[in-house]
């Protein structure tokens, strides 16, 4: 058996970018690939076991709902702390331990559902606490695409991401269905646990090349602090935040309510239901076989406003139909859709993201992605309760026609972003050697700027400000000298001088450097950079070097 040894990019050679199959190749990414489809299989069949359960309960509506909030609402308080985990430890033991926990997780549910201890509250409790465990390694698993793909693959390899997940969704939910049927939830869920040993065997058996660090790893308030204000200064990044708030929000009705539709208006079994969920998966397999296809043609804006009318057709198909070939046919172009939209998103936001950033950045996107589901679907099950699934589900679908409209105001924006580590800033001149926790640090830059150059300076500049926001800085302005003409002075606050050298050696990119030409393109000469350290009162001062 091959050793599961990186660096993936000197093992595999560079497939065509255009092959949606070309990740494959990588040894790593393949067999992480198909342990994860193996437990996609588990999660889905769980979902029907334990919506199953409840869809006999007086309020099934709102209880089958709070199965996906259940496993979704941890999201909303865990998935930010976990970024910020996966970015300063070694993202492999956090997978382990996760996986490892929610496999026991797993067994304690098979358990308690066999000697009949499963009540709704139970079931809720362990589903929630298993969310957690979803929690901790979302930001994990997608921030280690990149290190096992070239940039290159990494649609393709979103995409073939978003295809396992919905493999598992099409296969799982109808062995779920057939196993319920015959068995009952009990054996659903032994299997789920036992679903996790692939992830487990990979992982442990998988040996990353340690990282040279430079610097200690960031504290973990400040390292939160620091990825949020990488958001707030990354205007393409908050973009694709909203377009997936736009789209979940509605889109998290269908998820919901089917068990519903399967139930009370098509009149179907646990192993029908199952097969709704899996006319979904089989949309959203052939989209991952066609996402590629649709890049070429499509741009990632106008393939959002198609996959929001795709699940909206799905949505109202539900609805109104009450034949269930035609009902299937809607649910495929809901997956078809569904798929096109999550993939897009996800490779958006992993090409947008820096290495040293990257798991809080996409705790970010999880955060959005799964918390706009958990809120989402509990208020659906309850507009469900109130005015009946049928107006629920139309409503859903007006919303998500609205929300393929609105790509004319809120387009997605993605320039060609180049992440690649750029530590081009020259090392400070000290006559002494701060400590790391001294700061706050004010570094001040004097440019020479004729007068007919100033209106292009000034908005080059506001690209160098978001530069220096996104890699850290609190506060950044730029002053104009009142007594010479042509000179202007950049100032910005970093909030130690640890967060400073961490500008200086990791965070920079190449659109960071980028930014600084452009604006040297302007001025005159040399400018003059001066590094200031806050001085309390009393403290004692560092000696000299």
């Amino acid at each position: 058996m091959l050793s599961l040894v990186t660096s993936v990019r000197a093992q595999t050679p560079a497939p065509t970018a255009t092959s949606p199959w070309a990740p494959l190749a990588s040894t790593v990414f393949r067999a992480l690939w198909i342990a994860q489809l193996v437990s996609n299989l588990g999660t889905w069949m769980q979902t029907v076991g334990a919506q199953w359960i409840l869809v006999e309960q007086p309020n099934a509506a709102t209880l089958v709902s709070l199965v996906q909030t259940a496993t979704t609402l941890p999201v909303m308080l865990l998935s930010i702390p976990s970024g910020v985990l996966a970015d300063l430890m070694d993202r492999r033991r956090l997978l382990i331990g996760a996986q490892t926990a929610m496999a026991v997780l797993a067994g304690l549910l098979a358990v308690l559902t066999a000697t009949g201890r499963t009540t709704p509250v139970v079931l809720l409790l362990v589903l929630f606490l298993l969310g957690c465990g979803q929690a901790l390694t979302g930001p994990a698993w997608q921030a280690i695409q990149p290190d096992l793909v070239p940039r290159n693959q990494i649609p393709a390899a979103a995409a073939l991401s978003s295809m396992g997940m919905n493999i598992g969704r099409a296969v799982g939910p109808a062995l779920a269905g057939a196993l319920v049927a015959a068995s009952g939830p009990t054996l659903v869920f032994a299997l789920n646990a036992v679903s996790f040993a692939g992830i487990l065997v990979v992982l442990l058996r998988w040996r990353r090349e340690p990282e040279d660090r430079i610097l200690p790893s960031e504290r973990p308030i400040a390292a939160l602090q620091a990825g949020l204000r990488f958001i707030h200064a990354a205007p393409a990044v908050r973009r694709v935040l909203l377009r997936c708030l736009l789209f979940v929000a509605p889109g998290s009705a269908l998820w919901a309510l089917l068990p519903i539709v399967a139930h009370a208006r098509l009149g179907l079994s646990s192993s029908g239901y199952g097969l709704l969920l899996g006319a979904l998966g089989v949309g959203a397999v052939l989209g991952a076989t066609q996402v590629a296809r649709l890049r070429r043609v499509l741009s990632p804006t106008r393939i959002l406003a198609f996959s929001a009318i795709a699940f909206g057709i799905a949505s109202a198909g539900a609805a109104l139909l009450h034949h269930l070939p035609l009902v299937l046919i809607a649910l495929v172009i809901g997956g078809f859709g569904w798929m096109s939209a999550m993939s897009t998103m996800n490779a958006t936001m992993q090409l947008l993201l820096p290495g040293w950033v990257r798991a809080r950045g996409l705790s970010v996107y999880q955060l959005v992605f799964m918390g706009g589901q958990a809120i989402g679907s509990l208020l659906w099950g309850l507009l469900a309760e109130t005015l009946g699934t049928t107006p629920a589900l139309l409503a859903a679908a007006v919303l998500l026609a609205a929300c393929a409209l609105s790509v004319l105001w809120w387009p997605v924006r993605i320039a060609s972003v180049d992440t690649t580590p750029s530590a081009h800033w020259p090392e400070p001149a000290l006559v002494f050697e701060p400590a790391p926790e001294d700061g706050p640090v004010m570094v001040l830059s004097t440019y020479r700027v004729p007068p007919e150059n100033a209106p292009e300076f000034i908005e080059a500049m506001a690209r160098v400000g978001r530069s220096r926001q996104r890699t850290g800085a609190m506060e950044w302005r730029l002053f104009r000298d009142v007594g010479h003409e042509d000179r202007y002075i950049e100032a910005f606050v970093v909030r130690s001088w640890e967060e400073h050298m961490h500008q200086h050696q990791i965070r920079l990119t190449a659109v960071d450097r980028r930014a600084e030409e452009r604006v040297e393109e302007f001025t005159l000469g040399e400018g003059r950079t001066m590094h200031l350290i806050a001085v309390t009162p009393g403290a004692r001062l560092p000696t000299h070097l």
